[in-house]
């Protein structure tokens, strides 16, 4: 048996090819899973639950659900797809997790959580994390709106997002080094999985601490498997 890990599919209508993967993933290789769990951002935008059937989710779920019948399934949200809540959870079996949450992989305290809390050189993407993903008000007022001025303004924050990315550098859009040593502190643990900079790569820190980064699915899939005696990341080439 094995636990597998997951992050930044970003899926959105335009790349049917990435929902096909992930629903093939879940129908074949997660059959033998003990768990599954989605660390944020599985989708490009997620505007409220009652808007999955919009932007065609409603496949994606229902292939979740069926995967959630055979293997415990959970997700924290990410910097995406934040504004997922109990229909979500109903709907596709997954159970959210809160962000910074510590699991006993293997008898291996282990932190999972989205990433975009350990980014803390950017600014700008702290400052929409205090003002929009965390802010429970700033939240409940945009889930007022009717779903047609939904997509409009998550269309807007997509496209201020590729700006940011494109003016500032790699480096500070990832983890800072002081903020990942903080959490280590902060949970008392020394493994810790998460997405969110699309930079796969596992690292070493100091007292013998260790961070697996999954990487997004753009051309490959990122898949993280855990078993009692390893973990390794995987990559498949994805059919478009």
């Amino acid at each position: 048996m094995a636990t597998y890990f997951l992050s930044d599919l970003h899926l959105k209508p335009e790349r049917l090819d990435l929902a096909i993967a992930f629903g093939q993933f879940l129908a074949t290789t997660a059959t033998d899973a003990e768990r599954i769990y989605l660390l944020g951002d599985l989708f490009e935008y997620w505007i409220g639950d009652d808007a999955a059937q919009t932007i065609g989710a409603a496949p994606v779920l229902e292939a979740m659900k069926v995967a959630s019948q055979h293997t415990e399934c959970f997700f924290i949200a990410g910097n995406r797809d934040f504004l997922t809540g109990a229909q979500f959870e109903r709907e596709s079996g997954f159970k959210i997790l809160a962000d910074e949450t510590v699991i006993d992989l293997y008898g291996t305290p282990t932190l999972l959580l989205h990433g975009d809390s350990l980014c803390t050189d950017d600014h700008a993407h702290m400052a929409f994390r205090e003002e929009v993903v965390t802010n429970e008000e700033r939240k409940r007022d945009f889930l007022q709106l009717s779903i047609p001025e939904r997509i409009e303004q998550a269309q807007v924050a997509r496209a201020e997002s590729g700006n940011h990315k494109a003016s500032v550098s790699m480096e500070i859009m990832d983890v800072t080094l002081k903020a990942v040593e903080q959490a280590f502190e902060k949970y008392s643990v020394a493994q810790m999985i998460h997405g969110h900079t699309h930079r796969q790569h596992i690292h070493s820190h100091k007292n013998d601490c260790t961070r697996y980064v999954l990487g997004d699915w753009n051309t490959t899939s990122s898949i993280l498997v855990a078993t009692a005696d390893d973990l390794e990341i995987n990559n498949q080439a994805i059919q478009t």
